[in-house]
């Protein structure tokens, strides 16, 4: 992380934080901080705000463990606003909702950006112990040979009721689906664009 938020750009020492969920890219809610909590909130990577109400340092679930864990900090342009990506433990608002805006945290699709990038790094970077990087290596007929098994795998699967079974085929097919994409230069948001141009 190249910038550090400056501090001193406001009288009382206090910067904006949005907190993000980092699988959902929900905004959960917006606190302050000043540079103590900040630093607290680097070292023990869970979110520390200052409360303004309080006039003291405050932990996201001191009181109710629905802590806000740390996975990445971004500082914006002019250095005076924070962006803070976590993984909540429960509800993030003192009213019990997942957000301070009443929404429902639900659909994890950020993660599959991150599924795509980690592809990505080991067609770019392979290494001896990657199946991902073993699966490029073989060209594109294996990749596009194992996403037509897994998704025979995972129709043969959905004529069960075992539903783990069948949770393990969907993941086995969505990841191999976009390896085949990684394989073929093509990006998963074009496949995207695509479904967006078909919704009227």
């Amino acid at each position: 992380m190249n910038r550090k938020p400056d501090f001193s750009k406001n009288a009382d020492g206090l910067l904006p934080v949005v907190i993000q969920d980092v699988w959902t890219n929900k905004v959960l809610m917006l606190g302050y901080m000043n540079a103590v909590a900040y630093e607290k909130t680097l070292s023990e990577k869970k979110v520390t705000f200052y409360s303004r109400s309080k006039q003291r340092l405050w932990t996201k679930g001191e009181e109710s463990e629905n802590y806000l864990f740390v996975k990445d900090i971004k500082i914006d342009c002019d250095e005076d606003s924070i962006l803070i990506k976590v993984s909540p433990a429960g509800p993030t608002c003192h009213t019990g909702d997942d957000t301070c805006w009443q929404e429902v945290n639900s659909g994890k699709v950020g993660f599959l950006e991150h599924l795509k990038q980690t592809i990505r790094e080991r067609k770019l970077n392979p290494t001896e112990k990657s199946y991902t990087s073993s699966l490029f290596k073989k060209g594109i007929n294996k990749v596009a040979q194992k996403v037509g098994e897994e998704a025979v795998e995972l129709v043969i699967e959905a004529k069960d009721d075992n539903k783990d079974l069948f949770l393990g085929e969907a993941a086995d097919l969505m990841y191999h689906y976009i390896t085949l994409l990684e394989a073929k230069n093509i990006d998963l948001d074009e496949v995207i664009d695509v479904l967006i141009s078909r919704h009227k």
